[in-house]
């Protein structure tokens, strides 16, 4: 998340005379004054789903005053692509609070609408907007950002993806402070978990959303109290985690087996991974698991070792593809126009025979 850059002096929370600078001293002011009264803070949620929804729901349970939700506007859903209500802002609506869905954050009638809110904070969480420095001045605690991974690694927009595709052992959540760069804000709270051996994205960011939710709490709670100290992130071992598009989900069967697990995993639900059959229609792939040699017949590893990758070397009763190394099982496929089955129900019509060669992506 993108907002603006406070001077490093504000690295940590503190009412010493050390901090310099009209914002610091702005800060510092407000949590004298809030440690003084201990009182809740105030402050407006900005976020998306599904990420963003149990965390706002751990914000509405707690101590803090959550004084309205910004989220994106409504847009049309499903198949018949009408119109609906996100969970999030249905979320908002049931709680009976204040809620703002701008085109832009930069739209001058939401700054004003969000002025009357009155908020002590900002709580960032997956809203995918850069927030202007303007809407910033108008939280006298700042803004914090809840972001899916162990900072400095993965910052931007898919770090959840991110990590299954490295093959990282562990991720985590932080919560950091918004600065005008991408996700570079000095980290007041992380916590890590392992990954899953077969966990898809989908999976992982539900994890890391209850995760999420309790950093969020007790962050607000150090804010509050004025007790939070921030750590610089270390820049040196800061990797990037780019947005998704749906040209993400097309399978190379030239990768290696443990490559193309991770991969199918990493877009698993969205934008979901893809191949296409040798007569073109396309074929969804899930549950993906490589498969050891001594798994293979000789008659199928004899196969591979003359055949491309993407070449099926089994298709009754599992479905098992030659890749650039190993081989991979794919165990749930979803056919053009149809729903996600078990790989053994939709081979027993698919009239496929080993040999045949998937890929070809248009």
């Amino acid at each position: 998340m993108r907002a603006r850059r406070p001077s490093r002096s504000a690295c940590a929370v503190s009412t010493s005379p050390s901090l310099q600078g009209r914002g610091c001293l702005r800060l510092a002011t407000a949590l004298s004054q809030r440690a003084a009264r201990g009182v809740a803070v105030r402050l407006a949620f900005f976020g998306s789903p599904p990420f963003a929804t149990p965390i706002l729901e751990r914000c509405l349970e707690g101590a803090h005053e959550v004084c309205g939700l910004v989220t994106g506007p409504d847009r049309p859903r499903g198949r018949g692509r009408a119109v609906e209500e996100s969970p999030l802002a249905a979320l908002a609506r049931e709680r009976g609070l204040a809620l703002l869905q701008p085109q832009s954050a930069r739209d001058e009638d939401f700054a004003a609408a969000l002025t009357t809110l009155a908020p002590e904070a900002l709580l960032v969480v997956s809203y995918g907007q850069i927030l202007p420095r303007t809407l910033l001045a108008l939280a006298p605690l700042g803004a914090l950002n809840v972001h899916a991974s162990l900072l400095p690694r993965h910052r931007g927009a898919s770090p959840v993806q991110a990590a299954l595709r490295a093959g990282d052992e562990h991720t985590g959540v932080c919560v950091q402070r918004m600065v005008f760069a991408l996700d570079e804000g000095d980290v007041v709270l992380a916590r890590s978990t392992p990954i899953g051996a077969e966990e898809t994205a989908g999976e992982l960011l539900t994890r890391l959303s209850a995760i999420g939710a309790d950093l969020a709490a007790e962050a607000l709670d150090l804010i509050a109290g004025g007790r939070a100290v921030f750590t610089p992130q270390e820049e040196a071992l800061a990797t990037y985690a780019p947005k998704l598009t749906k040209a993400d989900g097309v399978i190379d069967w030239s990768l290696a087996a443990v490559e193309l697990d991770r991969h199918v995993r990493s877009v698993t639900p969205w934008p979901g991974a893809r191949t296409r059959l040798p007569d073109g229609r396309p074929l969804g792939l899930a549950r993906p698991r490589p498969v050891t040699r001594e798994q293979l017949s000789a008659a199928e590893r004899a196969l591979a070792a003359e055949s491309p990758p993407g070449t099926l070397l089994r298709c009754t009763g599992s479905l098992i593809v030659h890749t650039g190394e190993g081989a991979l099982e794919v165990r749930e496929l979803t056919p053009a126009g149809k729903r996600t089955m078990p790989a053994e129900a939709w081979l027993r019509g698919a009239r496929l025979a080993a040999g045949a060669l998937l890929g070809g992506e248009r």
